[in-house]
Order: structure tokens, then C-alpha cells, then sequence
């Protein structure tokens, strides 16, 4: 056993002994020029990283004077100093001797490789950059898209949060709102509501249209300008139909369209007029025998 020890002993000195000796060999024969490629490549690359402080300086600089959206600012930074440095990690290899263009191919396939499994986050991506840049809507405006109805609370690259009436908060890809219908119930300074209501045939439409006219007047929270529309619209089968179609500021809308269902409700209960049910004569036939 001490034999099989002491042979092992002696291949480990004979093997470090032969390292030593090509280490030597390599620093007699380039060590001088290996350190001048490390020194250059260090250089390099720290040369690399101060012009990509600067280079990303003037691209916030020229963003900021732009007024582009600070999400989509910060992301386009980051975007910018993740590839420029990259791009000096690479030079600084190149002149330490390292063969960067197999590595260039093999960073490429997996950047594409990538860019397949993530095809639907990138397109949420895309879909993001547009609404910050072209703004069909705001943070606070309230807002249908992708079959959600909320206030939008946040817009981000991937995705837009929005919280409903009922104080729900939900999370919408941005992917599903720029390829639908965008409303925007919030872009317009002021709002028209549009009122159906029906009376019976036996009413005096003079009277009805009278009355509307007042309860549309009395509320101070209706404009003016434009005008409201109180009309008879339809002849329908049970009931005689006016639109009552005033305008309002548009944070105002759902509070007059409330006021104004309960003053004519209570309105035509004092005046006898009548909100007419659906009805139906039915003539029963009787058979003889039966």
C-alpha cells in the first residue's frame, strides 16, 4: 500500500512538474503579448462602459426633452445598455483572442429562440409601446377594453391594470386592448345621457312633454349648450316613447342620470301619468260541447 502511495506521489509531481513547465514555456514565448491583449481588452471594455453611461445619458436626456412616456423612457434605457454592453463585452473578448463569432451565433439562435417562446409576451410588448406612445387612454380615465370596464389605475410595457366600480382590480394583457374596440368614456369634457321614457296612449303628450322639459330645466348640472332633445321617438306597442337626451360634464353624467330617473318616477306618480307593462289581449273561444 505505501508502495502504490509513493507511485502516485510521484506521477502527481511529474504531472504539476510538466504544468509548470508549459506555463513557463507559454509566458517565455507570449507572455509579453498576453499581457498587453489583457491590459487592451481591460481598457476596452472599461472605455465601453463609460460611452455606454454616456450614450444612455443622452438617450434619457433626448427622451426627457421629448416628453416620452417615463415607462416607456426607462424601458428603452434599459433596453439600450443591456445590448451596448453586450456589444463591449464582446470587443473586450475579441482582443483577448476568444473567437466571439460562433459565441455572436450562439447568443443570436438563443435571442431567437426566445423570441418564439415569449411571442405572445412580446406581442403584449408591442401592443404596450403603443398605447403609451399614441394615448387612447390615461391613467384615472374610465375606460372598455378587452371586455373589461374600470378606471385605469396603471399602464405598463406588458400589461394595464383597471379596477371596477365595484373595487375589483383586474389585469389586462395590452395584447387584447390595441386589437379590439378601445371606448373611452373619459376622453370628452362633457357627455349626453340618453333617456327612453314611455307613457301610456291615453296620457296627454302636451302634458308629458311639458313635464320632462321641467325636470330637465330644473337640475343645474345640465348644460345648456348643446340644447336637450325631449322628442316623441317611437309609437311602440304599448306605450308612447320620448327621448330625453340632455348633456352634462362628463364626471357628472352618472349622478344627473340617476336624479333624473327618480324625478320623473315620481313626477308621473303625482301627475297620474302612466309607465304602461307590456300587454296582450287574449280571446278564449269556447267550442260547443266543451
Amino acid at each position: 500500500m505505501n508502495g502504490f502511495n509513493l507511485l502516485l506521489a510521484i506521477d502527481w509531481k511529474i504531472d504539476f512538474q510538466e504544468m509548470l513547465d508549459q506555463i513557463q514555456g507559454f509566458v517565455a514565448q507570449r507572455g509579453l503579448d498576453f499581457l498587453i491583449n489583457l491590459v487592451a481588452a481591460i481598457a476596452v471594455y472599461l472605455v465601453g462602459k463609460w460611452a455606454t453611461r454616456l450614450i444612455v445619458r443622452l438617450l434619457n436626456s433626448v427622451m426627457t426633452r421629448s416628453k416620452v412616456d417615463d415607462t416607456l423612457a426607462k424601458f428603452l434605457s434599459d433596453i439600450a445598455r443591456s445590448v451596448l454592453i453586450t456589444f463591449v463585452i464582446l470587443m473586450s473578448l475579441d482582443r483577448l483572442g476568444v473567437d466571439t463569432t460562433s459565441l455572436a451565433a450562439i447568443l443570436g439562435a438563443a435571442g431567437i429562440a426566445i423570441g418564439i417562446a415569449l411571442q405572445g409576451s412580446l406581442s403584449n410588448f408591442a401592443a404596450g409601446v403603443m398605447l403609451i406612445l399614441f394615448k387612447p387612454f390615461r391613467v384615472g380615465d374610465f375606460v372598455e377594453a378587452a371586455g373589461t370596464s374600470g378606471t385605469v389605475e396603471q399602464i405598463t410595457i406588458f400589461n394595464t391594470l383597471m379596477r371596477t366600480g365595484d373595487n375589483k382590480q383586474v389585469i389586462v394583457p395590452n395584447g387584447g386592448i390595441i386589437n379590439g374596440n378601445i371606448v373611452n368614456y373619459s376622453a370628452k369634457p362633457t357627455r349626453r345621457i340618453d333617456l327612453v321614457i314611455g307613457c301610456g296612449y291615453g296620457d296627454d303628450l302636451r302634458a308629458v312633454k311639458a313635464f320632462l322639459d321641467e325636470v330637465v330645466r330644473g337640475d343645474d348640472r345640465i348644460l345648456p349648450e348643446p340644447e336637450p332633445v325631449i322628442a316623441v321617438s317611437e309609437l311602440g306597442d304599448s306605450s308612447v316613447n320620448f327621448v330625453v337626451r340632455p348633456w352634462v360634464r362628463t364626471s357628472d353624467y352618472w349622478a344627473v342620470l340617476w336624479a333624473l330617473t327618480e324625478q320623473i318616477k315620481l313626477g308621473f306618480d303625482e301627475r297620474g301619468f302612466n309607465f304602461p307593462f307590456p300587454s296582450r289581449d287574449v280571446f278564449v273561444h269556447k267550442q260547443d260541447g266543451a
